[in-house]
């Protein structure tokens, strides 16, 4: 079959087409990897300016009932009745043995009873179907599959938006509003996943693309693929699922317990709650890390990881060349023991051990704008 058969498109594929995005499988959908700048340019122009990333294959949803909020923390960690109006949470979906089945957000509108998630597009199915399972008779899932996504990112975000949307610099880091974006009705977080200032606008598919060339006209602002997506993520130290992240993995070797509510660790009621909490109170036999590796060649994900003596002691998970720093990095597992910041070990690349360090994350400092005023 061809790939036009086999593979999905967003509403923005045309756009992508007419400027020469390079297009690749991702997710079951037909998305472009980079466009003529190259991903080292797409990436440090985000970081020096604003980039636009077409972020329609992830699933968006409502989730409605009588208290939504209640029936969703029968299935995650995060505290999600403490949503105030107007913020967005990062959560976990676990499985019944505590293992993430995905990482989503989470957002509660301003004077809207139903909950708006944003999930993985690679398990969106998967995951829509064991939401309306597990909380049939409590809550009621609502895919909107007709919305597309856009991410606008970088330190010129803030005032690109604004000439598109006034009320957008009125959103701090992970708050969300419904409002008009270039005439469209969006609703806009304050979020991203390049560690960098930005905003994620959900509009109706027919809206993707006025949106799309409306900021895209911006001197600013260039169209970004997954390539640079992925460096940009990973010099952020932020997970991608199915690779940092799987149903063997839980919050704790994650490195993720910060996403665990202060109540909820008291009150429970989550998958394996009991099982999570004496992780928290004991520790993890594995943690996920940072690393940064000897030289200019990089690790890829599989690399196992070595002691000085050789032991394999765990693998990467995530690795690439750093553009912003210039230098490869990744993250992983080790065994807990050798999760320190500053621990000395051995890489195997191509079959040869290669020096390497544990390092903490992000490997480029985050510049989110926080309600304090303060980025980071």
């Amino acid at each position: 079959m061809t790939v036009d058969q086999t593979l999905r498109r967003t509403p923005l594929y045309g756009l992508h087409i007419a400027l020469g995005g390079k297009m690749v499988p991702f997710a079951g959908y037909e998305l472009p990897v980079h466009y003529e700048p190259g991903i080292l340019k797409e990436h440090l122009h985000t970081r020096a300016r604003a980039g636009l990333f077409d972020v329609s294959h992830m699933g968006q949803a409502a989730l409605s009932g009588a208290d939504p909020a209640a029936a969703l923390e029968t299935l995650t960690p995060a505290d999600v009745t403490g949503l105030k109006d107007g913020q967005q949470r990062y959560a976990l979906l676990l499985n019944r043995e505590g293992g993430i089945k995905d990482d989503f957000m989470v957002a509660r509108l301003a004077g809207e009873a139903a909950l708006h998630l944003v999930v993985n597009g690679a398990t969106k199915e998967g995951d829509f179907a064991y939401i309306a399972e597990m909380l049939r008779g409590r809550a009621e899932l609502a895919p909107q599959p007709e919305r597309a996504l856009l991410a606008l990112q970088g330190p010129a975000a803030e005032a690109v938006l604004s000439r598109h949307a006034p009320d957008a610099p009125g959103l701090a880091f992970m708050k969300a509003a419904r409002m008009s974006v270039a005439g469209a009705s969006a609703i806009v977080s304050r979020s991203g996943y390049t560690g960098e200032d930005g905003f994620e606008i959900s509009v109706a598919a027919e809206d993707a693309v006025p949106v799309a060339r409306a900021l895209l006209d911006e001197p600013d602002v260039l169209p970004i693929g997954l390539g640079a997506r992925d460096s940009l993520r990973l010099e952020a130290g932020l997970c991608l699922y199915g690779h940092d992240l799987n149903e063997d993995i839980d919050p704790v070797s994650a490195n993720l317990v910060w996403s665990i509510g202060k109540r909820r660790r008291s009150e429970g009621g989550f998958p394996a709650a009991e099982k999570i909490l004496n992780l928290i109170a004991s520790g993890a036999r594995q943690k996920r890390i940072g690393i940064r590796p000897e030289g200019r060649a990089p690790a890829r994900e599989g690399t196992m990881i070595t002691d000085k003596t050789g032991r394999i002691i765990g693998r990467i998970t995530s690795g690439g060349f750093g553009p912003s720093v210039n230098a490869p990095v990744a993250m992983g597992y080790v065994e807990a023991e050798f999760s320190a910041d500053g621990t000395e070990i051995e890489l195997l690349i191509r079959g040869k051990p290669g020096r390497a360090r544990i390092a903490p994350m992000p490997f480029v400092p985050h510049r989110y704008k926080r309600s304090d005023g303060k980025a980071g």
